[in-house]
């Protein structure tokens, strides 16, 4: 018997309308059915899925941080020791000077005329000491050679280091300005002493000079932080312009005295480089990171599993499909990973909070344990201690 042409379409119809509901019912299956572990992640009792990182060991590192501008460990505002008319200025920003080297002078004929008349004075006092009144014409001749001395030495700039020039703040025909306030013996002097620390002297000198090969950082810690660092400490220092680019450092002096902001108690800390990338330049921005404490091979969690009120700390672990919580004794609080002391043995599962359950590495997965790869030591801000 023939179908006619309307029936075999419904037919057809009718078949395939049952196979998309049965393609429809398989599809719904799959998406309602839990979703198998993934990493370390688990299912409990009642099928929930939760997610966890195992217990493993890794190197515990903690550390602060602090932010500041890159300056010369050394560095002198040079100024005349006498008043007069600039000559010669033989350097300009960026030349590299020896030790030594005459940076600019002053016009010094008045100058060489009065060490002239004082020399001549201090022969003619030298011939007359057998009385009292002639040894007291002769102290005073003395003394005034020796001021026309200074005088001339204080008409020549003079390098009191090797170093960069950094700025040249005046002109050939101009007045030095405030030179002879500064006293120094041809080599310029609000400075201090060659040698000193931090940026030197105050600024704005006939000649700025700063020895670019002992850079370092004065970074402000809060009074927790500082309370951890020592002097000697290793210190790794970045760059906010340079990608990529890294020194190492050392922290030189901690600064007894504190300053308060926004209720907050800072410290000052130098932190030298003890190398210097070619790419650094003076003035820019770093941040400095020192280790304040490490352990090796310790028994660790990611910190963020962690939760403490009142001095206990805590983890919620999760052990035959059943969470429970269980009271922990933490030693180095790193900055990304916490040392167990007690409480908890390697390859237990610790149940991660459900704000970090989109975390891998961050969240302190260990190599070979769940919850992904993980890092060993700590990222760029400090935490805790033990």
């Amino acid at each position: 018997m023939k179908l006619s042409t309307k029936r075999r379409a419904l037919i057809v119809n009718g078949t395939l309308g049952v196979l998309l509901l049965g393609g429809a019912g398989i599809a719904y299956g799959s998406l309602g059915a839990p979703a198998s572990p993934v990493d370390a992640g688990s299912a409990t009792g009642s099928g929930t899925a939760v997610r966890t990182v195992k217990v493993g060991r890794a190197t515990v590192t903690a550390s602060v941080s602090a932010s500041g501008r890159l300056e010369s460990g050394r560095a002198r505002s040079l100024d005349f020791g006498s008043s007069g008319t600039v000559e010669k200025i033989y350097v300009k920003a960026g030349d590299e000077v020896e030790k030594g080297r005459v940076l600019a002078r002053l016009d010094d004929t008045a100058a060489r005329e009065g060490l002239d008349a004082a020399a001549a004075a201090l022969d003619a006092a030298d011939d007359d000491t057998s009385t009292a009144a002639g040894y007291a014409r002769y102290v005073e001749a003395r003394n005034t050679y020796r001021e026309a001395r200074r005088v001339v030495a204080g008409t020549v700039i003079k390098a009191p280091f090797a170093g960069t020039v950094t700025a040249v703040n005046g002109t050939v025909g101009g007045s030095p300005g405030s030179a002879a306030s500064s006293g120094s013996s041809g080599s310029g002097g609000s400075g201090g002493s060659d040698d000193s620390g931090g940026s030197g002297g105050s600024s704005g000198g006939f000649v700025e000079l700063a020895d670019v090969g002992r850079l370092q950082i004065v970074g402000t810690f809060t009074e927790s932080d500082v309370a951890r660092l020592k002097v000697g400490q290793a210190a790794r220092i970045t760059f906010d312009a340079l990608t990529g680019v890294t020194a190492a450092g050392k922290v030189t002096q901690i600064q007894p005295t504190a300053s308060t902001g926004d209720n907050v108690v800072t410290y000052p800390v130098t932190v030298s480089l003890t190398e210097v990338p070619d790419e650094v330049r003076l003035g820019q921005t770093a941040t400095v990171k020192v280790v304040v404490d490490e352990v090796e091979n310790a028994l660790a969690v990611s910190s963020a599993v962690i939760s403490g009120t009142g001095g206990r700390s805590t983890v919620t672990v999760l052990r035959d499909g059943v969470q429970s919580t269980v009271q922990v004794r933490v030693g180095v609080k790193g900055d990304r990973l916490t040392e167990i002391v007690s409480g908890l043995s390697e390859g237990d599962q610790v149940v991660r909070p459900a704000a970090t359950t989109s975390t891998s590495q961050e969240d302190g997965g260990f190599p070979g344990f769940g919850g992904g790869g993980g890092r060993r030591g700590g990222g760029p801000m400090g935490g805790g201690g033990r």
